[in-house]
């Protein structure tokens, strides 16, 4: 009896390792999917604007278009995964999320284009916010090397997709292909989501009272990520233009350029995985900040050196890396991650989508080119602020006695 009882454990065991091992794998192919939609752009933008017959500054308005779709998504997605079953919302979401992407290039007309990008975002905030937080339910307490390898994954998209992009535009002349292309590789991922069950929240799980949020601690995180996402998102989507603007590269280099960012990226994200495993997130947080700021400053001060915006570009780009996931593993040591919660610093990451790009755009050509870099710089030493007023604050509440 005690023999067959061990036996039904253990395949019961088996049984829960394989669901949790199918699940992982979704998320890790959906994050794929929303990598490669994050880094579309760049590599894009300008013949985008000339498809549409408008302005670098005018396509700009794609990323604040893009980036308030995504704050709703993350808002709406963000309370119904608390309230439904998750991988339904996740699984439908990326199969439109794919189905925006493929009718990019087929719009001729500005406004349309931005109102798509409206849609596209909202899907892209609704699986973002799902993957992060249905992640934390399957894998808690020990999520901290899954949530930065489904990050590492998300770098892998960012890192295919330029080189998609520049060697399918290479082989058809157009921006159709590369686009159906990312459509094609997405699609099949949301079945295979849709088809697995859908984890329970950790209220469910544990049986648990949630551990309150401190309202002004949610509120720096979710700060730290509008710096640090705006910082993300606006060198991503301008690296390109800023480098063939100043003649620093052709538009194939160029495109290899960004792919250099989001490669460095896809690196940093892996090497984040055994390093989280060691290193308190406060200082993988500060080590990455510092980076950042050194790569700007190599890019801002050597901008007539060719070799400065390549060296600059791998800093910031390793750098940046494990920001995002590591700030959610801070997170979740300080309170219970609800999908209304996450939506929060999701909400934070999309305002500065909307702001800091768009901000850059307006600025490019009065300006001049160099204003894109000088922006992010800035955005950087705002959020080494915001940090370390986030570290001191949470310091204090460790510290402070129990009521």
């Amino acid at each position: 009896m005690e023999s067959s009882s061990l036996i039904v454990t253990e395949d019961n065991s088996r049984a829960v390792r394989s669901a949790k091992t199918a699940k992982t794998a979704g998320y890790f192919g959906a994050f794929i999917g929303l990598g490669m939609a994050g880094a579309m752009l760049g590599p894009t933008l300008p013949s985008l604007a000339e498809h549409t017959g408008s302005s670098l500054s005018q396509i700009s308005y794609v990323f604040t278009a893009r980036a308030l779709g995504y704050l709703l998504g993350s808002v709406i997605g963000g309370r119904t995964y608390d309230r439904m079953l998750g991988h339904p919302l996740m699984g439908l979401g990326l199969l439109a999320l794919a189905g925006a992407i493929a009718a990019i290039p087929v719009i001729p007309l500005l406004w349309a284009l931005v109102l798509l990008m409206l849609l596209l975002g909202a899907m892209e905030g609704t699986v973002d916010v799902g993957g992060n937080t249905m992640l934390v339910w399957v894998h808690h307490p020990k999520t901290g090397p899954y949530m930065n390898a489904l990050h590492f994954f998300f770098g892998v998209g960012t890192f295919i997709a330029p080189i998609l992009i520049a060697q399918l535009m290479q082989l058809t002349g157009g921006i159709n292909w590369p686009f159906w292309a990312m459509a094609l590789l997405i699609a099949p991922v949301s079945l295979w989501i849709l088809r697995q069950p859908s984890p329970a929240s950790l209220r469910e799980s544990s049986g648990q009272a949630d551990v309150k949020a401190n309202p002004l601690l949610v509120g720096l995180i979710a700060l730290l990520f509008f710096m640090v996402v705006g910082a993300e998102v606006s060198f991503g989507g301008w690296v390109y233009t800023y480098a063939v603007t100043l003649k620093l590269a052709g538009a194939t280099q160029a495109a290899y350029l960004t792919s250099l960012y989001w490669g460095s990226f896809t690196l940093g994200r892996l090497l984040g995985i055994p390093i989280t495993m060691r290193v308190r997130p406060r200082w993988v947080l500060m080590g990455d900040v510092l980076g950042c700021l050194l790569g700007l400053l190599v890019i801002v001060f050597y901008p007539a050196r060719e070799v400065g915006i390549w060296v600059g570009t791998f800093l910031f780009g390793i750098s940046m890396a494990s920001v995002f996931p590591t700030l959610i593993s801070f997170a979740e040591h300080r309170m219970t991650l609800t999908g209304k919660v996450t939506s929060y610093f999701f909400v934070g990451s999309s305002l500065s989508g909307m702001v800091i790009p768009w901000l850059i755009g307006q600025l490019f050509v009065p300006v001049g080119p160099g204003v894109a870099m000088v922006i992010i710089l800035i955005d950087m030493v705002v959020a080494f602020g915001v940090y370390s007023t986030l570290i001191l604050y949470s310091n204090r509440l460790t510290a402070r006695p129990a009521q």
